[in-house]
């Protein structure tokens, strides 16, 4: 593909940023060192209090296609594209207007990601709950994300752009109805940008506490908290007996629910044995580890579950 070819794509970069010192400068010089820069990067703040705003002004200064819109509090569904917290790769745009370009019919196209595992914790949580790549003839892909994607306005506009009561679940939603409306979608396992996870157990806790709640506040519970709930249900029937055989019978639903983890922490490391290969010693240790992030996963879903019936029941 010609340069002359790549110039009549006009390319604008969203980004929703909140108190992204820490990643925005990173993100920006990828951004601005593509081999196919944007036209221009938007960057939208949500209301940060930290020195975000100041650093993306430094590259404003500089002269970088940089425009910044702020707001005193605002959600990620205001205005989004990629997420702050993520790396992308120098062809990553390249690769995401090749499909446009030298498919025709091509309007949607979604790139991959790769999590960011610089500790053993961030490893065995990648393993735990981010969905494995799919092989195709193009290389591995993972799941559509938002955090790399390209698409025409009007997709955005047909789609009604994304929800903005939401703290999370609003790219999920938006997504669906792209894909409702017929936009034809393809896709560019080559676009790749590499995003951070949580690098512990608590702000893993905290964060899917949000992911929890409006998960049910955009009326997806069905595809994440249906099946946990129907899960821990039969364990509380099966913990009835203790009733009246005593608390040894609780031993039972205990040992079961051990038995769940352990099973799905080891579907978990066999599905991802391709792209996170070790050895049997380095897969016990990620064992050990995957099995409490799975027990936190399934508390912050309680937690966020209640938190929605208690504070968001009567609106929603």
């Amino acid at each position: 593909m010609s340069n002359r070819r790549s110039s009549t794509l006009k390319i604008s970069v969203v980004v929703p940023v909140r108190d992204e010192e820490k990643s925005i400068r990173a993100l920006l010089d990828g951004l601005l060192s593509q081999t196919l820069p944007p036209n221009e990067i938007v960057i939208t703040d949500g209301g940060s209090v930290d020195q975000t705003r100041a650093i993306i002004k430094e590259f404003i200064d500089r002269g970088a296609p940089v425009r910044l819109l702020t707001d005193n509090d605002s959600l990620p569904g205001r205005s989004r594209n990629i997420d702050a917290g993520i790396r992308p790769t120098t062809d990553w745009l390249q690769a995401l207007a090749d499909k446009v370009i030298n498919q025709p019919d091509a309007e949607v196209v979604y790139g991959s990601y790769e999590p960011i595992t610089d500790s053993f914790f961030e490893e065995c949580a990648a393993i735990a709950y981010i969905p494995p790549p799919a092989t195709t003839d193009e290389g591995p892909v993972r799941p559509y994300s938002i955090v790399s994607s390209l698409m025409p306005r009007r997709a955005w506009e047909q789609a009604g752009g994304f929800p903005e009561h939401l703290r999370s679940a609003e790219d999920l939603l938006f997504m669906n109805k792209v894909e409702a409306a017929g936009f034809r979608i393809v896709r560019a396992p080559h676009a790749l940008v590499h995003w951070s996870i949580q690098p512990g157990l608590w702000k893993t806790f905290r964060r899917f506490v949000v992911y929890a709640r409006n998960n049910i506040r955009a009326g997806l519970w069905k595809n994440w908290q249906a099946p946990i709930l129907r899960r821990y249900a039969i364990l509380f029937v099966l913990a009835l007996p203790a009733i009246f055989l005593g608390a040894r019978w609780l031993l039972v639903p205990i040992a079961l629910w051990i038995g769940l983890l352990s099973a799905r922490a080891s579907r978990a490391l066999w599905q991802n044995r391709i792209c996170y290969s070790a050895g049997w010693r380095r897969n016990f240790f990620r064992f050990i580890v995957i099995v409490p992030i799975l027990a936190t996963l399934d508390l912050a879903t309680f937690v966020g579950s209640a938190l929605w019936a208690a504070c968001d029941w009567p609106r929603d």
